[in-house]
């Protein structure tokens, strides 16, 4: 994992404008910046070293191609074999076949890789093209500009170079705050995008002349039989395959463990296929409450084996966590999950350098609880599985992008809507730069094509039964590691924000009123009844931070005390 910077035909000042892209690029890549100037591009690189740590320095040439990427491809050592590349290959990188398969089939090789990557290719035949991966898992920024194109890992690299200013995109703030993300390509700031998941463009001369989508997920109705014992099965081989491929590389790996089914199958997956103690990291909450998941987890570890380290969460760690976490997320989710995965990512470091996830497994294996609601009848209480902001015009914008294809179920159309939404904009984003931050690469072996070609076209049944999601990972997981307790009732992933907020409510909801970016979104009468009961206290405070950081030019700690007053 790393950092990418460069500018597409952008004249003399280009190296000098990419050099400083790359170096607010740096925290991403703790190991060093590279940078190269060919006739159509100047590129940077910006590396966090997991794979051929001597030979793999970007960008990349081979066949007579140039790459800078971010991300892994997993599949390259069966690329290299698939194509016969042995004797042609000069590094180990996980991005070297990828040039050569590029001089073979030219865009198709794009569609041949299994992996999490953002990249920008220039080829032997004079095309440039920039990728992201299918599920998004990897970030890709961009903007046009009159001297051509630039793109980053992050919006703060445009800033530091002089390429824009940051000025608020008041519509994508909206977004912001009703759903906790901003769809698709927006960002909160005017004139930058983002590629969106699967996007493929070819540039020319500093402006994108054609693009494609791949899709994530297969577009077929779900498959009709299927033997229970026969899909568990397929389940195991599918699951294994894909931590198998996640946990190459050449630095020490682990997880995040905590009390759920997700990140249970991934450690007992990874222990079956490591010989020694994979180490996992476990964060629990300390205040009055609050739902902790530490002894499940716990339990889990011992039963595998695991090398199990906790550590706690706490209201000193929200306030230092707070404008950490909102100067990190620049592209910003008002998930409250960022501050325990920022506390996870703060404690892994030093210990790990690659971490595998559970990302992905309620979405693909249908276990959300509004899932099933929206399974019932509306007299049972059933209702779509769709978020409710109080904007109409909100809800429509939601609606035209999260629209699957036709013929899939009820339930499949509730997934797909989640995947191609706040999966990339706010679960991924959040993982990428909470986990960056410390130089730490963030690995998701449910999002993988091949998990993804198994369990999405599955019937119905093996997804949702009575008042259960997930019903065949849970049953694999009974088998393959009982003290996960699969069938027990989940928790739910809260974050006591509101106990920590609510001594402080009135005095900041009276502070925030006053900032520019906050009135220009909500009345004063709105902040201070959102601040007099619990709900909405948390998404003003942090976007009032966020806004004063990135738009203001505020440092962290001056941002919160504006913000919350003296601590």
């Amino acid at each position: 994992m790393c950092g990418i910077a460069g500018v597409l035909a952008g004249g003399d000042g280009a190296p000098s404008t990419t050099r400083a892209m790359a170096e607010a690029l740096s925290h991403r890549g703790p190991d060093g910046i590279r940078l190269e100037q060919t006739a159509s591009a100047a590129l940077a690189h910006a590396r966090l070293s997991i794979i051929d740590l001597e030979g793999g320095w970007q960008p990349l040439h081979a066949a007579g191609a140039t790459v800078v990427g971010n991300g892994e491809i997993y599949n390259y050592v069966e690329l290299a074999e698939e194509f016969g590349l042995a004797g042609r290959l000069s590094t180990g990188s996980d991005f070297e076949p990828l040039l050569h398969i590029y001089g073979d089939l030219g865009e198709a090789a794009f569609d041949r890789l299994r992996g999490m990557y953002a990249l920008c290719l220039v080829g032997a035949d004079g095309r440039t093209w920039l990728a992201r991966d299918p599920f998004g898992i990897k970030p890709l920024y961009i903007m046009e500009h009159d001297g051509g194109l630039a793109f980053a890992s992050e919006p703060r690299a445009f800033f530091k170079a002089g390429l824009m200013q940051p000025v608020l995109d008041e519509a994508a703030a909206r977004e912001l705050l009703g759903f906790n993300y901003t769809l698709a390509e927006r960002t909160c700031f005017q004139g930058l995008r983002r590629l969106v998941p699967g996007e493929v463009v070819e540039v020319r001369s500093g402006r994108i002349v054609s693009g494609k989508r791949k899709a994530s997920l297969p577009r077929t109705p779900a498959a009709s039989g299927g033997d229970e014992a026969e899909m568990l099965k397929g389940l195991d081989a599918v699951l294994e395959d894909s931590v198998r491929v996640h946990q190459r590389s050449d630095v020490p790996y682990g997880l995040f463990l905590s009390g759920g089914v997700d990140s249970a199958a991934i450690a007992t997956l990874m222990a079956r296929l490591n010989e020694r103690p994979v180490t996992a990291f476990t964060c629990g909450f300390e205040a009055p409450g609050a739902k902790d998941e530490r002894a499940a987890a716990e339990k889990v570890a011992r039963a595998l084996d695991l090398d199990w380290r906790e550590t706690s969460f706490d209201e000193a760690d929200f306030w230092r966590i707070l404008p950490e976490v909102a100067w990190a997320l620049d592209d910003p989710t008002t998930d409250y999950a960022i501050l325990p995965t920022y506390k996870l990512a703060e404690a892994a470091k030093g210990t790990l350098t690659v971490v595998l996830t559970g990302e992905g497994g309620d979405e693909l294996f249908g276990g959300y609880g509004r899932y099933r609601r929206a399974l019932r009848p509306a007299w049972l209480g059933g209702r779509p599985a769709e978020p409710r902001p109080d904007d109409t015009a909100l809800m429509a914008r939601w609606r035209s992008e999260a629209r699957p294809p036709p013929g899939l179920t009820p339930l499949q159309q509730a997934q797909w809507a989640d995947v191609v939404t706040w999966l990339p904009a706010d679960l991924l984003l959040k993982l990428d730069r909470c986990l960056m931050a410390h130089g730490l690469e963030g690995r998701t072996p449910f999002l993988d094509p091949q998990v993804a070609a198994f369990a999405f076209p599955l019937p119905d049944r093996f997804k949702v039964r009575g008042r259960y999601g997930k019903w065949l990972l849970r049953r694999w997981l009974e088998r393959a590691c009982p003290a996960a307790d699969p069938w027990a009732r989940k928790q739910g992933f809260t974050v006591p924000v509101e106990a920590w907020i609510g001594p402080r409510a009135r005095e900041i909801g009276d502070r925030i009123t006053r900032i520019d970016t906050v009135r220009r979104l909500r009345s004063a009468e709105q902040v201070k009844s959102a601040f007099a009961s619990e709900g909405g206290r948390w998404r003003l405070l942090f976007f009032a931070v966020w806004s004063l950081i990135h738009l203001a030019g505020e440092t962290p700690r001056a941002a919160l005390e504006a913000a919350v007053g003296p601590l």
